[in-house]
């Protein structure tokens, strides 16, 4: 007779210590950019949603708009991305510059290096199957899919 299975563990736990290997990864290749996980993460939803208006683009990338606000600074400071008047006095829109996109694109061939790596490391097939699982668990909790590819 087959025992049923139940989760071992913290799930929290699990997930996050995974994070932080695979995020070691991805910032081991995208440092290479000038750029830091995060800020790869970022340029690239500016780039893909922008131009937007950062409280939609922090409810897009499941954070608070201090922490958007916080994590947006460097990218502004280096001229990737500009923060403009949006349709009223009161709004604004954040979109990346010219200089951003090439970034964003120097920071893709980078993170293309990671995948490729990390795809050889855990095997595609691994891969894929976490992606599903991962994907699937996340509709489950209603959140917004990835643009960072």
């Amino acid at each position: 007779m087959n025992k049923p299975i139940t989760p071992q563990g913290c799930t929290n736990l699990k997930l996050r210590q995974l994070t932080r290997i695979v995020t070691r990864h991805y910032d081991s290749f995208v440092a290479q950019s000038g750029l830091k996980n995060t800020q790869y993460a970022l340029l690239s939803y500016i780039v893909k949603l922008g131009p937007i208006r950062p409280g939609d683009l922090a409810k897009r990338m499941q954070m608070d708009a201090s922490t958007l606000s916080r994590n947006m600074q460097p990218l502004v400071t280096q001229g990737w991305v500009a923060v403009g008047a949006g349709g009223d006095a009161r709004s604004r829109l954040v979109e990346a510059t010219d200089a951003g996109k090439a970034k964003r694109e120097e920071g893709l061939v980078a993170w293309k290096q990671a995948q490729t790596v990390l795809n050889e490391q855990l095997g595609v097939e691994r891969v894929a199957l976490l992606h599903e699982l991962l994907d699937g668990c996340i509709a489950s909790l209603g959140e917004e899919a990835d643009v960072t590819r």
